[in-house]
């Protein structure tokens, strides 16, 4: 469905965020197919690429498992792969982003971010800005909900 300024869009809800969720996934994991990669990788070496330093390693498995909403054993499967891809590097208990993930990483990024701009170009600023608060406000309702179940 495709509105613009003359529609009256539905009003958000956990449905309309989880189909813009499911849709913009979709289109990452068809660009990170064309490279071999997962979701949950490039979430990984995401962390690692923007990091100024080397990352520690179970900082990084417990980031990216709070972030994906998963267990850390399949956070440090992950971080086995890439290893094993070539594009982290181990030092000690630390992983550090190699000039392979660092190719791989702009590459992917470069193709994201192109994509990316036709989704969310032209959408006002402030249409933004509100977005974004609300986005934060239902995440951090959503982790304490998510803790309360938990506990």
């Amino acid at each position: 469905m495709t509105t613009d300024a003359s529609t009256t869009a539905p009003a958000a809800d956990a449905r309309a965020l989880g189909l813009a969720h499911y849709a913009a996934r979709a289109v990452l994991e068809h660009v990170l197919a064309r490279h071999g990669a997962t979701f949950a990788q490039q979430i990984t070496l995401r962390l690692v690429a923007v990091a100024e330093a080397p990352f520690e390693r179970a900082a990084l498995v417990d980031q990216v498992a709070g972030s994906l909403k998963t267990d850390t054993a399949s956070v440090q499967g992950v971080v086995e792969q890439l290893l094993a891809k070539g594009l982290l590097a181990s030092e000690a208990s630390q992983v550090r982003i190699t000039d392979a993930g660092r190719e791989f990483y702009a590459a992917v990024s470069g193709e994201s971010a192109e994509i990316s701009a036709r989704v969310w170009g032209g959408i006002p600023a402030e249409d933004l800005a509100t977005t974004g608060r609300v986005l934060a406000l239902v995440t951090e309702r959503a982790n304490a909900e998510l803790a309360a179940l938990s506990s």
